[in-house]
Formats: structure tokens, sequence, C-alpha cells
């Protein structure tokens, strides 16, 4: 709840004083980084969240410039949501606001520290996901 508290400095609803993007966004834009293209069925998989959250979730995203809508380009039915040059932006904007906490929470750990928490932390994250039955990175026959 620390490390939490610390990068998001709670603000309003989470967010860090500074942040361009609420979590939410911050996640969705993300997943869509490392994915390419997603459509709503596929961010349900990912996220494990209902159609109508992520529904509301990409039309506020859609809404802002974050992403757009386009054709699968593997010429599926499914319309998919692709990052736009301002999401990118933003993302990256959040991104090294959170990397700005992280080093300031850090500043006087040893690389060998650094390593080993970060370490632990993809462990104990593979874990969670693991025991929910959503193991990451996704097998490639899981996605849509």
């Amino acid at each position: 709840m620390l490390l939490s508290r610390y990068l998001h400095l709670h603000k309003s609803k989470g967010r860090r004083a500074d942040s361009v993007l609420d979590r939410s966004a911050y996640i969705l834009l993300s997943r869509i980084r490392v994915e390419g293209p997603m459509s709503i069925g596929q961010l349900c998989d990912a996220f494990g969240l209902d159609t109508s959250t992520l529904n509301r979730q990409t039309a506020a995203a859609m809404r802002a410039g974050l992403v757009e809508r386009i054709p699968d380009p593997d010429g599926g039915l499914a319309r998919k949501f692709r990052i736009t040059d301002e999401g990118a932006r933003r993302l990256d904007q959040e991104r090294s606001g959170t990397v700005a906490s992280l080093d300031r929470i850090m500043a006087d750990w040893s690389d060998e520290d650094i390593a080993a928490f970060a370490g632990h932390l993809r462990r104990f994250n593979s874990d969670i996901e693991r025991l929910h039955g959503m193991p990451w990175p996704r097998p490639r026959a899981a996605r849509h």
C-alpha cells in the first residue's frame, strides 16, 4: 500500500499530483502498446473485466484522443483500439513521472538491490496472475 500511495501521491482518484492519465487509461494504453491493436473482447480477457467496464474505459480514452478504433489489421470482424500519437505521448509522460518517483525512493539503493527488487516484484506479479489463471505473457493461442 505504501508503494502505491507514494507512486500515486493521492491527489484525487489515486493519481499523482503531476499525473496526466488516470489509472485505467494508463493500464489500457500500456497494454495496447505491448500487444498492439486490441478488440473489446481481447481487453476483457486481458484485464478480467466485463464488457460494459471496458466500453466505458475505451469510450473515455477515445473522447480524450488517446485511442482510436480501427478495422482489425488481421482481417477479423471486430474493430480494434490502437493508441494514438497523443496517447503515446501522455503514456510516456506518465511513465516518466513514475520513474522519477521510483528514482527518488531508490536514490541510495545499489544496482544489485534494484535488480533484486525488480526480480522479486516481477515474480510476485507473475504469481498473482498465475493464481488467477491469467499468466503473463499470454500464450499466443489465447489472444484473439
